[in-house]
């Protein structure tokens, strides 16, 4: 236990600033995110920006490539939560049909395959498996939230589930706690979505 506490004290003493702003911005992102309010995204922008570097710097590869793929994704949401039909109109949240999950998991699988290949032949990762796995999920997750779909509350709840113990693992307590927030405001978030849909209905 004292070790434990040890390890503890010892990352957060070694945690820099960029790792902070980039925990503070990730966190109102996520918050904007459950209110369905547009600063989602440029708040998000700025986190995952720092963790681009971040990541690189701790050879966590994936996470480092899906960061950018957030980036880009930050500034297609930001239109797309915006405009509906080419109009400027505020898009309604939505369910994915079951065709859409098919294709989905399919392409799950594949993400896995190919982001563990990389991984494992291309960088010196010591954790391709987890990393392929989270960044594999965060995809679709970040996909399926640009387009305003409830599940991608689903995604996000299962990947900070593996993403806590996999950033404390790398040292990166701070990180792993804002997981643990993550975690926390995805499952407030998917009940304030599924809310938003039954009273549009009711």
């Amino acid at each position: 236990m004292d070790n434990l506490l040890d390890l503890f004290l010892q990352n957060i003493h070694q945690t820099t600033i960029l790792e902070v702003i980039a925990v503070i911005f990730g966190l109102l992102s996520v918050i904007y995110s459950r209110k369905q309010n547009i600063l989602v995204f440029p708040t998000g922008i700025v986190s995952v920006i720092i963790y681009v570097y971040i990541c690189q710097k701790y050879g966590l590869y994936a996470d480092m490539g899906i960061n950018f793929f957030y980036l880009i994704m930050s500034f297609y949401g930001w239109y797309n939560w915006t405009h509906q039909k080419g109009e400027v109109k505020t898009r309604s949240i939505t369910r994915t049909t079951k065709r859409e999950k098919i294709y989905l998991s399919i392409l799950g699988v594949l993400f896995f395959f190919i982001i563990r290949f990389i991984l494992i032949n291309y960088t010196d990762s010591t954790v391709p498996n987890i990393d392929a796995i989270t960044t594999s999920v965060f995809l679709i997750a970040m996909w399926l939230m640009s387009l305003k779909k409830l599940e991608n509350w689903t995604l996000w709840i299962i990947g900070d589930i593996i993403s806590i113990p996999l950033y404390a693992y790398k040292g990166l307590v701070l990180t792993s706690g804002q997981y643990l927030v993550f975690l926390v405001v995805a499952i407030m978030g998917y009940i304030s979505w599924k809310n938003a849909i039954n009273n549009e209905k009711s």
